[in-house]
């Protein structure tokens, strides 16, 4: 029986949340992370935690889920316009804390990592900081793991939740596979203690030139995600200075040192060939193992999804001495990244419909929407892809 520590590369969401899935089985964990303790995360990047992710983490350990629904806030109010024009909007009770953990709540990925790292620090994780891996050697028994600062660890595992660049993914010799669409979003963070607890999508928003835009609120702020068109430049849609002249358009007069942090993003669909080496002994979990578009927030919670399924695997592969629950564990965790790329690409696809047809089924239901409302519905819901993938693997 392995009785050594598991190694968990990178303390973003999902590798903290990995550490805290296997010290919930009693398994003693080192998370080595490459930045400093003193690290500052800027944006507010992945916002929205899933009823089910709370629920997973709740039960990795008493009162994480509770205390990021605390932190966190739930925008009750969801409107869809067309040009201009409201075409959807439904209001939601208000959250009754009695009825357990909420649908879902959300709040900056800088705050979830806080509270996540303040749980692993209190279940016994070791967080090694300014670790940036460099090699991992696996072999039949155990692997070892080289750091920048000359640090050598052996574990019976290493787990990579390094990101999209996973230096343990490329060392393991695991390709990575899929496309990356052309096109680009620009994403703004607007700081304000004032919220309006509404989330807004507006297609080919008037102010606009008929790009759409999206606003999400979270804790302290939200969110503005712009999609550009073919011809734009990312270097001057998201200069300071454009953005402080199209964004008054979109949400109105803005003092700009609300404006806390701008950034580009492409949607990216890929997925590793493999969630295990061939030896059994380095797991992929979150964006080391795939990357998606960010609407419909499958990245992260699937990654808490990864991450869960690979510390039972590795539980039980130490327990039984078996690399059977590994490979189980790599097919299933793919199989349900193939579902989420899927739905973000049926996703993606009515967000640019490439053609007349799918620009006109649009124009129609927002027509007809008024009179119809499940036009409405569609036009709400198509953007974030298939409900019923949205948390597979759980």
């Amino acid at each position: 029986m392995d009785d050594g520590p598991v190694l968990v590369a990178g303390a973003g969401p999902v590798g903290l949340a990995t550490a805290l899935a296997l010290r919930a089985r009693d398994i003693p964990v080192v998370l080595l992370e490459a930045d400093s303790q003193d690290r500052v995360r800027p944006g507010s990047r992945a916002l929205y935690v899933h009823h089910d992710s709370l629920k997973l983490l709740e039960s990795l350990r008493d009162g994480v889920g509770k205390r990021l629904a605390e932190h966190g806030i739930i925008w009750n109010v969801r409107r869809t316009t067309y040009r201009g024009r409201e075409v959807y909007a439904r209001t939601y009770p208000p959250y009754d804390k009695k009825t357990g953990l909420p649908p879902f709540t959300s709040l900056r990925q800088a705050d979830t990592e806080r509270i996540l790292l303040h749980a692993c620090v209190q279940a016994g994780v070791t967080v090694q900081w300014d670790s940036r891996v460099t090699s991992v050697a696996p072999r039949a028994t155990d692997v070892t793991v080289s750091t920048a600062d000359g640090t050598s660890w052996t574990a019976s595992h290493v787990v990579a939740a390094d990101g999209a660049r996973s230096v343990i993914r490329m060392e393991a010799g695991i390709g990575l596979q899929g496309s990356t669409s052309p096109g680009f979003h620009v994403v703004i963070d607007i700081n304000g203690e004032e919220q309006c607890l509404e989330r807004v999508f507006h297609y080919r928003h008037p102010a606009m030139a008929g790009r759409h835009v999206l606003t999400v609120p979270y804790t302290g702020g939200f969110q503005v995600d712009l999609q550009c068109k073919a011809d734009d430049r990312p270097d001057i849609m998201a200069s300071p200075e454009a953005v402080r002249e199209w964004l008054p358009g979109v949400i109105g007069a803005v003092d700009e040192q609300r404006i806390t942090w701008i950034s580009v993003y492409k949607f990216r669909q890929l997925i590793a060939d493999s969630f295990a080496d061939e030896t059994g002994r380095v797991l992929l979990v979150g964006e080391a193992a795939h990357l998606f578009p960010p609407f419909g927030a499958r990245g992260m919670n699937s990654g808490f999804a990864d991450a869960d399924a690979a510390a039972a695997a590795i539980a039980y592969t130490r327990r039984e001495l078996a690399t059977s629950a590994i490979s189980e564990f790599s097919k299933r965790r793919r199989t349900a990244a193939m579902s989420n790329s899927a739905a973000a690409g049926a996703a993606l696809k009515h967000m640019r419909p490439s053609g007349s047809v799918a620009r006109g089924r649009q124009l129609t239901a927002a027509l007809l929407a008024p009179v119809v409302p499940r036009f409405g519905e569609w036009l709400e819901r198509a953007p974030y892809g298939p409900v019923s993938t949205m948390v597979t693997g759980y």
